[in-house]
């Protein structure tokens, strides 16, 4: 009885054994498992840390980079632009006789016109535009020569760019005439880069009489 006793015993004893090497050896898989993915986390965190600091840092040199090239553009000259030294900045009620056509400069009205992107289908008065490009606008005008697809450009960059107006002008000489304090700029098409030029330079310019003051609350 006792020797079939201790043999009935030797086959639990054994399973039980085995139980315990599988339970280990599952557990050491487990651990493995942890230890691999917290290194596939902890790569994939690098991974993520360099990409931002890249991102970051190729974000502050575009930022830089345009800088410059607004700099640059600011600074850079456009051909066939006139400008006509210092003028006069008085407020008055009557109209002005101005030198030159359009106006850019000289004595003006007390209140401005609307220059936050305007566009006006009528001719608009020149003692209240100059007051405009006095606050840094830049004035858009055109005559009959100009083609819609020109009136079509123009009226959309206006649009798009605080500080600037455009009206038509029946009695100027070239077809687009581009007008800051102080300067002009004549062009016989919308298409012309020196357009674009002209906007980067003088809006909000270096000629500016008034840098940051209203383009809004104005009057027709």
């Amino acid at each position: 009885m006792g020797s079939a006793s201790k043999q009935s015993n030797k086959p639990g004893g054994k399973g039980v054994a085995d139980r315990r090497e599988r339970i280990a050896a599952l557990r050491a898989a487990e651990e493995r498992r942890d230890r691999r993915n917290k290194v596939i986390a902890s790569v994939a965190a690098g991974v993520l840390v360099i990409g931002a600091i890249a991102t970051g840092t190729w974000i502050v040199m575009d930022q830089n980079q345009k800088k410059k090239d607004r700099e640059a553009a600011a600074n850079a000259d456009i051909p066939g632009v006139k400008t006509f030294g210092d003028l006069s900045r008085n407020h008055v009620k009557e109209k002005v006789n101005y030198p030159m056509t359009p106006p850019v400069g000289g004595d003006h009205n007390a209140v401005w016109l609307d220059c936050m992107g305007h566009v006006y289908d009528q001719p608009v008065e020149n003692e209240r535009a100059v007051h405009s490009l006095e606050h840094g606008a830049v004035w858009v005008t055109y005559n009959g020569k100009a083609t819609p697809e020109d009136i079509k450009t123009l009226s959309d960059k206006v649009k798009n760019t605080p500080y600037s107006l455009m009206s038509p002008y029946p009695d100027e000489q070239g077809t687009i005439t581009l007008n800051a304090w102080s300067t002009q700029l004549i062009v016989d098409s919308a298409s012309d880069p020196r357009v674009n030029q002209f906007f980067t330079k003088y809006v909000q310019g270096k000629q500016t009489q008034e840098p940051g003051a209203s383009c809004t609350m104005g009057q027709m």
